[in-house]
């Protein structure tokens, strides 16, 4: 039986929940409306498209008040979010933090910027006494001064395999750039520049710090212009149609960050059909960057042309014919047959230990692009003998229709290799129930 003690206790529990009842009861008759719960997501979903025209892929995310759908470039390695303000930027929740604040300190800006306005009153990117950061256009690493700005960005939230409700960073940190920025190599319709390096205010350290998630990246771009991939902010399940867990087949190895917030690998050995490429140069791969911005896998001069031989070797009977800018290998396609994972070619392997057990495995789609019609081409390109960032930097192509989990918590990044070989892609995220609060 309840001691007298018990009994108490709960008696007094039972008036206390009468008490709150009765108290949410009043305030909802008293305003009419009913409070929303609070939501805590546990992991984060954005929606990326690929351009046609420019092979870039493009993030929707929502920002200001009211809502707007805003399109920017997916940078992989850009240090913040940037968008262009000259052009109808309309938010009642837009703010200007001042010189030498504490937000100004957190985006590492000691710049104090004052815009000149031939307007009567201040507007957003134009504002007396604001933080000046440096925005970049990474096509063509054109860079100019913006303001430091605050306002309102929102994003879907997941439940399982479909998104759930939408959530918001009230006071999210981005940049207001010139509109130049825009005016060469990004698509037409763009506004800005969504980064997702290694930095305070980029916008998964934003999202991971508002909401409390991991610091973790998974990046699935889909291969096809007219399809959606997508980014997901927070730790796995990563569920794809029809009801695959990708994040189940990741394998992980050491994930380094650059000087600049970049995301680098660390590369033992390059195979093609598991044969070593014999590589003479003094400088070896070892160290890769990860880019959504560079369409194709560049290679330093001397390990393309050890790459690019070998493959010819492991590609017999099937005739060479003239290459086709950028790329230095291309092929009849019409001796091409096709497979699982796209055009039937030799598959690149990425070794990344070395007990050779970790590997990145660049697969016929991956591998190949059709530069024209009846002509193939390997989908890597020549970087010359002296690259500017790294003897490797990993495109988007070899990344499509693959799980690329950047996890920042264990410092590693976890690779699925294609998603076509477990029967789904990166097309296969549920878009279409969406509930919004």
């Amino acid at each position: 039986m309840a001691s007298f003690v018990q009994i108490l206790l709960l008696f007094s529990l039972s008036l206390h929940l009468v008490f709150v009842s009765a108290d949410d009861q009043s305030s909802e008759a008293q305003t009419g409306t009913r409070t929303p719960p609070i939501i805590r997501p546990n992991k984060l979903v954005l929606k990326v498209q690929k351009d046609g025209a420019t092979n870039l892929h493009v993030a929707q995310i929502f920002k200001r008040t009211p809502r707007v759908l805003v399109p920017l470039v997916v940078d992989l390695n850009g240090r913040l979010l940037w968008v262009n303000c000259e052009n109808k930027y309309l938010s009642s929740t837009y703010n200007a933090p001042i010189c030498h604040s504490a937000q100004c300190a957190k985006a590492g800006s000691h710049t104090c910027r004052t815009c000149s306005s031939k307007l009567p009153t201040a507007r957003p990117g134009c504002h007396v006494n604001a933080c000046g950061v440096m925005a970049v256009n990474p096509i063509t690493q054109q860079s100019a001064m913006g303001e430091l700005a605050q306002d309102v960005l929102s994003i879907p939230s997941t439940l399982g395999s479909t998104p759930g409700p939408i959530v918001t960073v009230p006071q999210f940190l981005f940049a207001c750039a010139p509109s130049t920025l825009l005016q060469k190599g990004l698509p037409k319709n763009v506004q800005g520049i969504a980064g997702l390096g290694h930095s305070q205010i980029s916008l998964p350290t934003q999202l991971a710090s508002n909401f409390g998630i991991p610091l973790k990246i998974a990046v699935c771009l889909a291969s096809g212009p007219s399809q959606n991939g997508v980014i997901f902010f927070g730790d796995g399940p990563y569920n794809m149609l029809p009801g695959i867990d990708v994040s189940r087949q990741l394998t992980y190895a050491p994930l380094s960050i650059g000087g600049q917030g970049e995301y680098l690998i660390n590369i033992q050995s390059i195979q093609i059909n598991n044969k070593v490429v014999p590589l003479t140069t003094t400088r070896r791969p070892n160290q890769a960057m990860l880019s959504t911005t560079i369409p194709y896998t560049i290679l330093e001069q001397s390990i393309f042309k050890a790459l690019t031989q070998l493959y010819i070797n492991q590609f017999p009977g099937v005739p060479q014919v003239p290459a086709v800018a950028p790329f230095g290998l291309c092929f009849n396609a019409n001796k091409i047959k096709y497979g699982k994972t796209g055009p039937a070619v030799p598959s690149i392997q990425l070794v990344l230990d070395n007990q050779q057990k970790i590997r990145w495995t660049i697969f016929g789609q991956n591998a190949m692009v059709q530069a024209r019609p009846g002509v193939m081409c390997l989908a890597m390109v020549n970087g010359g003998a002296n690259p500017k960032v790294a003897p490797i930097v990993i495109g988007a192509r070899q990344m499509e229709d693959n799980l690329v989990q950047l996890d920042l918590v264990k410092s590693r990044i976890g690779i699925s290799n294609s998603l076509l070989l477990q029967g789904t892609n990166c097309a296969n995220f549920n878009f279409n129930t969406t509930t919004t609060t």
